[in-house]
């Protein structure tokens, strides 16, 4: 019986990393990234936030 073997970056559901950007801290930026979440979900893209030491990094993926 042949088994077909799929590459796990081909499996739909995949999410690949467009952009990053660094900005300094801000309070209230996880409300931007929110907010594009909600409005641009069709457009396949998802908005991610990460805080390091004094930084903020959005980062802006597509998904399938």
């Amino acid at each position: 019986m042949d088994e077909q073997q799929t590459n796990p970056s081909d499996r739909p559901g995949k999410i690949e990393l467009i952009a990053t950007q660094r900005l300094d801290t801000n309070g209230e930026l996880y409300k931007v990234v929110d907010f594009l979440n909600k409005n641009l979900k069709d457009y396949k893209l998802m908005f991610g936030l990460t805080k390091k030491e004094d930084k903020m990094i959005i980062s802006v993926y597509e998904v399938e």
